[in-house]
């Protein structure tokens, strides 16, 4: 019999599923290969069905001869090792991001021998809605919580951009592009700057901003996105009321929060020592994180301890004290901040505190050292890489051109128009109640 091979990575088993596979199993032995849940991390959002119960369903189809484990995106190490005579995919990868995956297949089987046989996709309605009911069940408090730690698990680092209202959180929501690689790119989770939410409601970053709204911000985001969500916490302010916050956080689903050892009324960190900031003393914000961590009720709610030593100019061996220090206190990572403009304290920190945890995440903000590639701060060891407050930076000059040419021209026409979307791009960017988000 002809050798049959198809790869799956599917949380749910459909009939279109079953067709495709019921016609390649009439052309021969058919051998499936279930696609790892780090391999599936890479291209999309990680699966809901972990890769044991996507095998087990897999096998149990009475036409499918083997099952395989598929721990690349790649086709070459299957046609290297097993050489199908046939390989079978839907039709669906002849564009998109996936086109380069195609050549090389066709390539691979041209040199090798063997035959690529593609069907139609299946188009269905009842199929779209069965998938958008899996989609949105990224949104539910439950699953999405904990879907931070599962990529901190999946993959060597995650990206992470600012979201300060429901629209900005739709646009990190969808944000996609498609490298020449055939990579596809996106973001893992949004960051909830204090910044970012303090100056679009009109008001300085100094922690002014009171926990009721900052929940109603979170709320409005979490209404409209599936994504991680990662919260600046601040200061944590008093540690009587950040043990009831951290709760409040863990029960609507947010990932995690990222508080600062910072004392007294909170500057932003850029200013360094240009302006007067007090670290707190390492035993008492230790404390603050371990009484915090004590009253969750999940071990799934992280959170972080943000080093602000080398903002304030005291030196590395203060921060590595005090990271000892916030991870044996329970914190689940720790974000070191640095105003330079080259990361070079920072990677020495990241060497010197990941030869003690490696396996404690670390996590930075590169503003300022921003030419810095995601690669190279993932090679030093890094985590997660916030993108920290860039939307709303984007936005500002725009809309200041945008009102700027109004006033000049005494009209809203040609001049204000080409720093603007129509409104009907924006309707449409915005899901109706109902529809998959």
């Amino acid at each position: 019999m002809k050798q049959v091979y198809m790869s799956v990575s599917t949380d749910i088993l459909h009939y279109g599923h079953i067709q495709i596979m019921q016609k390649a199993a009439a052309m021969g032995e058919l051998t499936v290969g279930i696609l790892t849940d780090k391999v599936i991390s890479q291209y999309r959002r990680p699966s809901l069905v972990p890769f044991e119960k996507r095998w087990q369903m897999i096998e149990a189809l009475e036409f499918v001869s083997h099952v395989i484990k598929k721990d690349t995106l790649s086709y070459r190490p299957i046609i290297e090792q097993y050489h199908p005579d046939i390989i079978v995919h839907g039709d669906e990868w002849k564009t998109g991001s996936k086109a380069k995956l195609r050549s090389e297949v066709i390539e691979l089987l041209d040199q090798l021998g063997g035959e690529l046989v593609e069907f139609p996709y299946t188009k269905d309605e009842n199929i779209n809605a069965l998938e958008g009911d899996v989609f949105r069940r990224y949104a539910i408090p439950e699953i999405r919580r904990g879907m931070l730690r599962r990529l901190l698990n999946l993959k060597k680092s995650i990206r992470v951009l600012e979201a300060h209202n429901g629209l900005t959180g739709l646009v990190v929501e969808n944000a996609k592009v498609h490298m020449d690689n055939g990579e596809e790119r996106e973001f893992d989770a949004m960051w909830i700057s204090s910044l970012c939410d303090s100056a679009s409601r009109g008001k300085p970053d100094i922690e002014l901003v009171d926990w009721s709204s900052k929940i109603d911000r979170i709320n409005e985001i979490m209404e409209v996105t599936t994504k991680p969500i990662i919260v600046d916490g601040d200061t944590g302010g008093l540690t009587e009321h950040f043990v009831y916050n951290v709760q409040t956080l863990e029960r609507l689903g947010v990932s995690a929060v990222i508080i600062e050892d910072k004392t007294g009324l909170k500057k932003n960190s850029l200013f360094g020592t240009e302006v007067r900031q007090t670290q707190a003393e390492p035993d008492s914000f230790a404390e603050k994180i371990h009484l915090a961590k004590q009253a969750l009720k999940t071990s799934e709610f992280m959170i972080f301890a943000r080093i602000e030593s080398l903002i304030l100019d005291q030196g590395m061996e203060d921060a590595l004290m005090r990271a000892g220090k916030y991870v044996h206190a329970g914190a689940d990572g720790i974000m070191i901040h640095s105003r330079q403009k080259k990361p070079d304290e920072v990677f020495e920190f990241c060497e010197s505190f990941k030869s003690s945890y490696p396996d404690v995440p670390i996590v930075v903000v590169p503003t300022t050292y921003n030419q810095i590639k995601e690669e190279e701060l993932a090679a030093c060891g890094i985590n997660v890489i916030i993108h920290a407050n860039h939307l709303l930076r984007s936005a500002f000059p725009a809309m200041q051109k945008t009102a700027e040419a109004i006033l000049r021209d005494g009209c809203s026409g040609e001049e204000a128009e080409k720093y603007c979307m129509s409104i009907k791009e924006i309707i449409n960017f915005i899901p109706v109640k109902g529809e998959s988000i």
